[in-house]
Order: C-alpha cells, then sequence, then structure tokens
C-alpha cells in the first residue's frame, strides 16, 4: 500500500494519501499564476477515498468557484495543499508533499496558451494550448 504525507509550510495543517497519485499535470493559466505565486502549479489526483487530513483541518480555508471546484489553503502560512471538487478532496499540489519522488511525473502541461511571456516550457510532457484531450 502506498502512503504519502504532506502538509503545509509552517506545518500546522498534514495529511495522507494512501492509494497511488494519478494524471498529474502542470498548469500555466493566468489563474493558477496566481494562486500558486508561480509561473505554473503542478498537481495530481488522489483517488476516491485515499485522502485524509491528519493535522490542522481547523486551520484550513478554502476558495470556491461557483461550480463548486476550488483550493484548500493554510490560513496561518498560505500553502496552497489540495483542490476540492463539491467539498471533496481531488487532487494534491506536489509542491506540498513530502516526499520529493511521489511516484508520479507530469504527463502533460496544460493552458501553455496563456502562459506568462516570461515562462521557458520545460521539455519532457506534452503541452496543450488548453485542457489536454482527456480533461474533456
Amino acid at each position: 500500500m502506498t502512503s504519502l504525507t504532506g502538509g503545509c509550510a509552517c506545518g500546522s495543517i498534514t495529511y495522507r494519501v494512501t492509494e497511488p497519485l494519478q494524471d498529474a499535470r502542470s498548469c500555466h493559466c493566468s489563474r493558477c499564476r496566481k494562486v500558486f505565486s508561480a509561473q505554473a502549479s503542478a498537481y495530481a489526483l488522489v483517488a476516491p477515498g485515499s485522502f485524509e487530513w491528519t493535522a490542522g483541518e481547523d486551520m484550513l480555508t478554502s476558495f470556491v468557484s461557483e461550480a463548486g471546484e476550488g483550493l484548500c489553503f493554510c490560513s496561518r502560512c498560505g500553502s496552497t495543499l489540495a483542490g476540492i471538487v463539491d467539498g471533496k478532496v481531488h487532487g494534491v499540489t506536489l509542491g506540498c508533499l513530502d516526499d520529493a519522488d511521489p511516484g508520479v511525473r507530469l504527463e502533460r502541461h496544460i493552458f501553455v496558451g496563456s502562459r506568462a511571456a516570461w515562462e521557458p516550457m520545460p521539455q519532457g510532457a506534452p503541452c496543450y494550448d488548453e485542457h489536454a484531450p482527456k480533461d474533456g
């Protein structure tokens, strides 16, 4: 059984994922640049039922869109920890995992058509101007 752990920068919030991560991707849209304070996001999906907060859940805050999709943050240090859909954790940000090798590699770069002009594109994974075909 896989067991990955992660948490925020200040250590207030921790979590565990008990199944392998899936569908790792990097998004280069303007919204991801803002919420990740970086040139892009790095994110992977979690299998249903495989994610649990292990400490500090009361320190979470979130931003949720009208469509019910959003992100969870630490209210103390601001780390972007997880993505949520309809109130359930959908995926985790790769940068907040404790293990430097969580067993996944970025499978694709999405929304590169709106990437920042100052960002050079990394090599090694397909790039899509918007969603990749398997995003639907």
